[in-house]
């Protein structure tokens, strides 16, 4: 039996200039602002909604957030993508931007990612993979330096079934 957990309904991140992240992800992403949160009579937070693929980003001003989280150079989201294409167009936008992107990074025939730093130094990473030819099996990744990762079919981690499910 589920719990009831549909989607992602949002990811919140600490932002040092609210007016700036806002711009600079609607520019890059085609997202809508579609909340603000004022406190005490002082703007603190945004929501940005994505019409095209219907998730929210939340923005709050870090001053504002618990122990004043920094974020710089962590991957805290992955955004999959329509195709392999799809990615360098994220490159162009960020290029327009001028924001730091990586290039395409192959991960296997059926996979690739680009890293983008945002103005806080947090990384987004727009992922494509081809989910149809993606096995229906346990994959791991071990990363060596700057090459491809090697495939691991075996899990080092144990975690309990799903209630009701073997």
């Amino acid at each position: 039996m589920s719990i009831g957990t549909t989607r992602i309904l949002h990811v919140k991140l600490p932002v040092t200039d609210l007016q700036h992240s806002v711009d600079w992800y609607c520019r890059l992403m085609d997202l809508v602002l579609s909340y603000e949160f004022v406190e005490d009579g002082e703007l603190r937070g945004a929501v940005l909604h994505s019409p095209e693929g219907g998730f929210n980003l939340a923005l709050r001003l870090r001053q504002y957030c618990a122990g004043t989280p920094d974020l710089a150079g962590f991957d805290v989201v992955g955004f999959h993508m329509t195709s392999r294409e799809s990615l360098a167009g994220v490159q162009e936008r960020c290029a327009a931007l001028g924001a730091d992107s990586t290039g395409i990074q192959d991960r296997g025939p059926h996979e690739a990612v680009v890293d983008v730093t945002d103005p806080d130094g947090t990384l987004l990473r727009f992922y494509w993979a081809d989910l149809a030819a993606a096995p229906d099996v346990f994959q791991g990744l071990e990363f060596h330096g700057d090459g491809p990762p090697d495939r691991v079919t075996e899990p080092r981690l144990r975690a309990p079934s799903v209630l009701g499910r073997t």
